[in-house]
């Protein structure tokens, strides 16, 4: 079973976030939840911190997504992901760049290889980045103080 959720900008009241915000910040390490039947529920502190990055991106004016690293993408949901087009995609997959499936003539890609690939990508960016900038620095073009 995959699970995905989305919460876009502006969909959430301020007030609210705030409020939510405000107790999370309360909690030292965990959370305590009440059900609907007044029985207490530990949340762990590892989702505690992530609500608090959830409520941090939204506050921010961000949008949040939240999926199952296990969850399947289509070739145009994982194209938007990477900023590319889904042709391009498509490419890099029949390249090998990222390990996928076949559904009758649908590709399948997985969240974890995509959000690998893009680690992988954003990765050699900054390298690239970082011996541009030595080049620069060395030809007395760019002064990083």
């Amino acid at each position: 079973m995959s699970m995905a959720a989305e919460i876009r900008p502006g969909t959430v009241d301020e007030r609210e976030l705030a409020v939510i915000a405000t107790a999370l910040a309360r909690s030292a390490q965990s959370f305590r939840l009440v059900d609907a039947d007044g029985s207490p529920i530990d949340v762990p502190v590892e989702l505690v911190v992530m609500l608090r990055a959830i409520v941090e991106q939204l506050r921010a004016g961000n949008g949040v997504s939240v999926a199952s690293l296990h969850a399947e993408l289509t070739t145009v949901e994982a194209a938007e992901m990477l900023g590319v087009s889904r042709p391009h995609l498509v490419k890099l997959l029949e390249q090998g760049a990222m390990p996928h499936r076949m559904v009758g003539s649908h590709r399948r890609v997985r969240l974890v290889d995509v959000l690998a690939y893009r680690d992988r990508q954003d990765e050699q960016s900054r390298r690239a980045l970082d011996q541009l900038t030595a080049q620069a620095e060395e030809l007395g073009l760019y002064d990083a103080s």
